[in-house]
């Protein structure tokens, strides 16, 4: 029978009514007892808080009056370097500068390095050895950002060997004078003198080449004979690519080739006007006894004196005499001479052979040339002709074919070799080389081809420095550092240049010249490298106004037109000049950028920003010398048991941080370790741990003594790390600011950062578990942060929070079943998490949907995509299945944000009454 809610129900029995009482009053109880509990913990929360904001004011202003009276006090000569004699260890100031200074931080250190040996290499080092070699001196031009990049990423690999327990050694490298050079001296030449190499001399042009030297050329000499000997050095007949301004056959990779789609003209050096190419020219030859004519086409038409097809009678007088006239420079003879006569009305025939010189006009007829209509011959007319154009890279001059007797080596044999020895082992660009069996018999004679001198070489040293593998004597330098470990170049030359090294290191040598090969990539600029006007790395690194920048150009090897157009280049990236960035700052930048593509684009704003960090840096070291004090020493070691848990944390994510680093290096990923560097650097030491620590050092409260005994030794051995970690690609500030830090007791500190150990990671530093609780602290302190545009006091709640949890762990304020608070504006840290920041006035309710909404767009793009990719065809099939379990972890994230979003909108409408 239904109950009508209103009726009376059955009167209960005495004992069931008293059990009823009983428990009543056993819950009122229990619920006074909650509400006192939770009272006194508010309460206690609430004067932990109005502690932290009094400490954080009071002290605040207390300090800023110590500091001004500091100021006050302070004697300008304690912030400056004493000047250090030359060699000697850098003197440094008794006072931190306010501020970073590149120019003052990174003098006087080299010279101390290299004094005290430390690049230096024993051979008797019983350390496993780390060898690479540094590229030739550069005399072929300017130095430019490509240049910093191939030596910023060799000297960081050397450093970091160096500091993890390698003898290591950075070889520097040499090369044999070549066209490259020889260009150079003739231009310089020229410049300076107005001479030619023909005007001064083979002897004196000789001397002022770079490294034809004695042992240079001798091993040149003994490479080249032995290889004769071996029958792997011929000479015949072959067509070459005849530069006419030099004068010499260059290589195929010295040949740039312009595709004209039709009539072209080019600016050629040595004349005046322009010249035309791209055009097929029909000429005629008239048969005897008026036969006709025979119509013969060419791009070519300074050659149809030379043709053999068409019979000419060599006794013709007339055929000599036109024969001397025509024997000019080919574009002279093309547009002086051939087309000029062919086309003149005038039949008049000259006297005598004139030589045109590339001073005459083409358009001067006062020469009175003989018309080529004397004998019958004539214009046809002309068409387009697509073609492509050989330059010279060097000269800029039309590459001219010709037939002419060369040296050549037959690689057969060795290529075989080299494709024996070279296997790919991965897709990062390294290359793992296999070693073979070294010569047994150390000793080789080679007898040079007069047979009138003998030298008598050891084992053959690989390449160190440029394209040939030296001969060199057999030394104990040579047995512990050759072969060498890497090789570091471009991708552009693998086949032009490595190749050739592989392939020479293992006949000269018996090995190959090098274990590995990194390929690092094309430094192409729009920012710093004009139109070929690069900018130097010295400019970067001092600074250089816009005046200074187009004096500089002037100083250098552009021809006139390519100095207008590389001072208007200037002009217009550099208006205000390129600002001082250091030469850390720069190191830095060019190692970071090596992650993307073989080819990338460098903006200068990003060294700059680097700049900017090494002052965030040394702000760093300052507050920490403050806060250690003067009488300070660090542990032997510490205790991780016995921290806070803002130390605990800090050491666990350095740990990470140090592996990452390390694992990066191993793999050539360079840029992986300098964004690992930067990110615990600045996101985790600078902007949480730093900040979080600052209370326990607003007054000398006994409460928080051993906390700040565990923040100093905390601070010091994550300094000590981190600017080891960062000293292979920041080695000057590293060093400054580690000769800085107070020394160990009862240690063995080394002298220098760059002979110290390189960290490695700490087994009980690890601790997963409260860096993932600290992470959810700082994504609510990030959320806060975007509620509201940042202020002194919210930036000091926010780090109230941090401490907060740091020292009563993270709690939630809010029961399950609360409402929100009023005029509050809501973030969503996870699907447990929310965070509210009470705003002054009423809560602007359509601005926060419109920050939910932007954010449910943002994740549903990436859901899409996500799914997209996952719905693909062959995805199943083909991506692998450690790929799929994480595409499909990432999927499932996405869809618990779109939920969280939509929970927040939920309790945004119940707050503000919208159904």
């Amino acid at each position: 029978m239904e109950k009508h809610p209103e009726a009376p129900g059955p009167e209960k029995a005495p004992q069931e009514k008293q059990l009823d009482e009983k428990e009543l009053e056993r819950k009122m109880r229990k619920d006074q007892k909650a509400k006192e509990k939770e009272e006194k913990r508010l309460k206690a929360k609430q004067k932990e808080a109005a502690r932290l904001q009094a400490t954080s004011d009071g002290p605040k202003k207390s300090e800023k009056k110590q500091k001004k009276k500091a100021v006050e006090n302070e004697n300008p000569e304690d912030f400056v370097d004493p000047d250090t004699p030359h060699g000697r260890k850098k003197l440094l100031a008794p006072q931190m500068a306010k501020q970073y200074s590149p120019s003052v931080v990174e003098k006087a250190w080299y010279a101390w390095w290299e004094s005290s040996g430390y690049f230096g290499a024993d051979s008797a080092s019983t350390k496993p050895p780390f060898v690479i070699v540094l590229p030739p001196p550069n005399v072929t031009g300017a130095l430019h950002i490509g240049h910093a990049l191939t030596v910023a990423i060799e000297d960081a690999m050397i450093r970091w060997r160096r500091m993890s327990g390698f003898i290591a050694l950075w070889v520097p490298g040499v090369d044999h004078a070549g066209i490259a050079t020889q260009v150079v001296v003739e231009k310089k030449l020229m410049r300076e003198k107005k001479l030619t190499r023909h005007d001064i001399g083979r002897d004196n042009f000789i001397a002022e080449a770079f490294t034809m030297d004695e042992p240079r050329s001798k091993a040149v000499t003994e490479a080249f004979v032995r290889l004769y000997k071996e029958g792997l050095i011929y000479r015949d007949y072959r067509l070459v690519n005849w530069d006419c301004t030099l004068r010499t056959a260059i290589s195929d990779i010295e040949v740039d080739h312009i595709d004209l789609k039709g009539e072209t003209t080019l600016k050629v050096p040595g004349y005046n006007s322009y010249i035309q190419f791209g055009v097929l020219i029909s000429f005629a030859y008239p048969l005897e006894k008026g036969l006709g004519e025979i119509v013969v086409a060419t791009t070519r038409i300074e050659t149809m004196l030379g043709d053999t097809a068409i019979a000419v009678h060599p006794e013709d007088k007339r055929y000599k005499h036109l024969h001397g006239r025509y024997a000019v420079h080919p574009f002279h003879a093309r547009k002086l001479k051939i087309i000029c006569d062919a086309e003149l009305v005038d039949p008049t025939f000259g006297t005598g052979a004139v030589k045109i010189t590339p001073a005459h006009d083409p358009n001067d007829f006062e020469l009175k040339l003989a018309s080529l209509h004397a004998f019958g011959w004539s214009l046809q007319g002309h068409t387009n002709n697509e073609m492509s154009l050989g330059v010279c890279s060097r000269t800029n001059d039309v590459v001219e074919p010709m037939i002419k007797p060369q040296w050549f080596v037959n690689c057969n044999t060795m290529a075989k070799a080299g494709l024996d020895a070279v296997r790919i082992v991965s897709y990062t660009h390294i290359y793992h080389i296999k070693s073979v069996k070294v010569l047994e018999d150390p000793y080789i004679s080679a007898f040079l081809a007069d047979g009138l001198k003998t030298y008598t070489i050891g084992a053959f040293q690989g390449n160190f420095g440029g394209a040939i593998v030296y001969p060199h004597d057999d030394t104990a330098d040579l047995r512990a550092f050759y072969p060498t470990s890497v090789l570091e170049t471009g991708l552009d030359i693998l086949f032009f240049w490595v190749a050739r090294m592989v392939m020479m290191g293992m006949q000269l040598g018996g090995d190959v010249p090098f274990q590995k090969v990194g390929f690092i990539c094309i430094l192409l600029s729009v920012m710093l490298m004009g139109a070929r006007c690069p900018i130097d790395p010295r400019e970067v690194i001092n600074g250089m106004s816009l005046d200074g920048l187009l004096k500089r150009l002037e100083e250098g090897n552009l021809d006139p037109n390519e100095l207008n157009i590389a001072k208007e280049g200037k002009k217009k990236d550099y208006s205000d000049g390129i600002a001082e960035c250091g030469t850390d700052a720069l190191r830095f930048a060019l190692i970071s950028y090596t992650s993307q593509s073989d080819r990338i684009n460098l903006d200068i704003k990003r060294v700059v920003g680097y700049r900017q960090w090494c002052n965030k840096l040394w702000n760093a070291i300052r507050f920490a010398m403050g806060k250690l004090g003067d009488n300070y020493t660090p542990p032997a070691n510490v205790d991780v048991s016995l921290m806070p848990p803002i130390c605990k944390w800090i050491l666990s994510v350095l740990n990470k941080a140090i592996w990452k680093t390390v694992t990066s290096l191993e793999g050539y990923k360079f840029s992986d370790a300098t964004s690992a560097i930067y990110s615990w650097w600045q996101y985790q030491l600078c902007d949480v741990f730093i900040e979080a620590i600052k209370p326990y050092f607003f007054n000398d409260s006994q409460e928080f003594e051993s906390a700040r005994a565990a923040s100093r030794d905390t601070l010091w051995v994550c300094l000590d790390a981190g600017l080891r970690l960062l000293h292979p690609f920041m080695p000057y500030v590293t060093e400054e600011l580690w000769q800085r830090l107070p020394h160990p007791k009862y240690s063995c500190r080394k002298d220098s950062i760059m002979i110290s150990e390189y960290p490695s990671p700490v087994e009980e530093w690890t601790n997963g578990k409260l860096e993932n609780e600290l992470n959810i602290v700082l994504d609510a302190v990030s959320k806060l942060r975007s509620l509201k545009p940042p202020t002194e006091t919210n930036e000091r709640c926010v780090y109230g929070l941090i401490f907060l949890c740091n020292t009563v762990g993270l709690q939630s304020i809010l029961g399950e079943n609360d409402g929100t608070p009023a005029d509050c504006a809501t973030a969503v840290v996870n699907k447990d998490l929310f965070v509210y920041l009470q705003l002054q006035g009423s809560l602007n309710a359509e601005a926060e949907r419109e920050k939910l909404r932007k954010k449910r767009d943002e994740v549903q793009k990436l859901q899409h995509a996500m799914t997209q990719k996952m719905d693909a065809s062959g995805y199943r099939e083909k991506a692998p299945k450690s790929v799929q379990e994480e595409d499909e972890r990432k999927l499932i994230a996405l869809m618990e944000q779109l939920e969280i979003i939509s929970e927040a909108e939920k309790k945004l409408d119940a707050k503000t009454g919208k159904n």
